[in-house]
């Protein structure tokens, strides 16, 4: 799969009813009046992007607004902007495989994730994703390692969070601890790559992390960013932790945890005051094949009251939602080693 490549299925769309047709027309009105144009022109010389228009170039606000650009039915007209970016990011590599979360940084972090998950989408970086690939399934959260959890054993008195320590995800920073939102993109970015340029153990990696997520969803469905229990008391869901999670697990839809989740956040859809958490709920759902609501919230709407804040990822969530991306990664990669 290129680059460009990530287009609406047209084919789909056959089977929709009129106001379906309407709704769209004016979604991708919207993305192609305010949403591109402020994409494009907020790309900088390094061909990056910062969070905000005029910001230095990071890693995180440049793979995002790349997804957006490859996802969009203008791809062709804006290849010369990926094309750009893709180098961006090449160069942002550290020589361990990894990716740091400012530029100057010597350490990678979770954003590693995030830059195979894009990269894996153009061929021509291949060597790139697999060596980040490589520097993911070899960077172990510390805190469930044998020797922590045989310390832990020794203190006295409930745990402050009990949950099955034998699961391990990822951190936020390298060899620290399991996080919902950082396995989740993790294993977005295992699931998306080419069996051929996964290294040996990532399927151990990705049944651990799998049941990680279940292991911390919360009672009930969804997920926060932690622990779902605290000293006996159940942690409320968010919905931005819960959609990566949803999304990264979506090659499981049959399990009773993932039926829990989604409707939790169907539930959550008015209640939603962001255009980041709105989008990126959208996305989930639709994904899942549960459509939005007829007379709900819209993203335009944001718009209006404050032009997204500039936001360069909430801009590119937008492009992603109304432009019905078929590019998130889906299924459980086929041929995973190990």
């Amino acid at each position: 799969m290129t680059l460009g490549s990530l287009v609406w299925n047209r084919e789909a769309r056959a089977n929709t009813l009129p106001t379906d047709f309407m709704k769209d027309a004016a979604d991708t009105s919207f993305v192609q009046r305010v949403c591109l144009p402020l994409l494009l022109k907020s790309q900088n010389q390094d061909g990056g992007w910062g969070f905000h228009p005029g910001s230095e170039s990071r890693v995180e606000p440049t793979c995002w607004a790349l997804l957006a650009l490859s996802n969009s039915s203008s791809s062709q007209a804006t290849q010369e902007f990926s094309a750009k970016a893709i180098r961006f990011l090449r160069s942002a590599q550290l020589p361990d495989g990894s990716w740091p979360a400012t530029p100057g940084e010597r350490i990678g972090c979770w954003v590693t994730s995030l830059a195979c998950w894009t990269l894996s989408l153009d061929k021509s970086a291949n060597d790139a994703t697999a060596a980040g690939l490589k520097w993911l399934c070899e960077d172990w959260p510390r805190d469930s390692s044998l020797w922590s959890r045989f310390l832990r054993k020794l203190l006295p008195g409930p745990s402050l969070a009990p949950h099955n320590e034998a699961y391990r995800g990822w951190g936020w920073t390298v060899g620290t601890s399991s996080w919902v939102e950082p396995t989740s993109l993790a294993l977005l970015a295992l699931k998306s790559a080419p069996a051929a340029l996964l290294p040996v153990g990532a399927g151990r990696r990705r049944r651990l992390a799998e049941a990680l997520l279940y292991d911390r969803m919360c009672p009930g469905g969804g997920w926060n960013c932690g622990n779902p229990m605290i000293y006996g008391v159940a942690g409320e869901p968010l919905v931005i932790p819960t959609v990566w999670a949803l999304l990264a697990l979506r090659g499981n839809p049959q399990r009773s945890e993932n039926a829990q989740s989604l409707s939790w956040l169907q539930n959550e859809l008015d209640k939603i005051q962001g255009p980041a958490s709105l989008a990126l709920a959208q996305i989930c759902l639709e994904l899942y094949g549960r459509n939005r609501p007829e007379n709900g919230q819209h993203l335009r709407d944001f718009y209006g009251k404050n032009e997204f804040l500039q936001n360069i990822p909430v801009i590119a969530w937008v492009c992603l939602a109304l432009e019905r991306t078929q590019g998130w990664p889906g299924n459980p990669a086929q041929g995973i080693p190990g």
